[in-house]
């Protein structure tokens, strides 16, 4: 499961969106600024650290701060969902009407037995897109935030040692189809294609610090 990552405020390329909006990367850089490199978690009940997504809108893409994780009546899902099985998208196709894209410059696993943290990124180390899928959510307080959980699909083979899960990281090219198609198993079968042409590019190293960007700034 992927359950943190990392927001570079310093990023120089953006393999975001084919037409990436100058508003939104600096958007993403002022958030990743104010956020001083803390690693991204799911959003508590308490401490709403809301984290950027790229959602669709009037045909187009904006971001907007969106809570990590599902609201069920009013309070965080009792099952688990930051995260959502590719498979079970594929076979529930309905989960897939709301989908948006988690902008990350990395994200963060633990290589087990030996539990060292390990951190994945693009070979460029730039900043990039994962799937997610997305619903609208209400706190017991009556505040509406639109709700997210990251597409997570069998690792590559060069991974699969380090992590047996990946996110769906979704290529520039395809990014417009990911907000904008209709939804259906067909959507999820073609992100899963496209990502795959991100494989090779995926590093991992071991992480300095676990604390997260407090020590790196990522």
């Amino acid at each position: 499961m992927c359950a943190s990552y990392g927001l570079d405020p310093r990023f120089t390329d953006a393999e975001l969106l084919a037409e990436a909006d100058a508003d939104i990367l600096d958007g993403l850089r002022v958030w990743a600024e104010r956020n001083a490199g803390e690693t991204v978690r799911p959003t508590g009940k308490n401490l709403r650290n809301l984290n950027p997504l790229i959602v669709p809108r009037d045909g187009d893409a904006a971001w907007e701060a969106s809570w990590w994780g599902y609201l069920v009546r009013g309070e965080p899902a009792k099952f688990p969902s930051i995260n959502t099985r590719s498979e079970r998208l594929q076979e529930r196709p309905g989960g897939l009407k709301g989908r948006g894209i988690v902008p990350m410059s990395s994200w963060f696993e633990m290589h087990k037995p030996d539990r060292v943290w390990q951190e994945f990124a693009l070979d460029n180390d730039a900043l990039f897109g994962a799937a997610a899928v997305t619903q609208p959510g209400r706190t017991a307080d009556g505040e509406e935030f639109t709700c997210y959980s990251i597409v997570m699909r069998p690792a590559a083979d060069h991974l699969a040692e380090v992590h047996d899960r990946m996110p769906v990281l979704i290529p520039t090219a395809f990014a417009h189809d990911w907000l904008h198609a209709d939804g259906g198993r067909e959507i999820i079968d073609e992100a899963l294609l496209a990502a795959a042409s991100l494989d090779e590019r995926v590093t991992v190293t071991p992480r300095k610090s676990d604390k997260g960007a407090a020590d790196r700034l990522f």
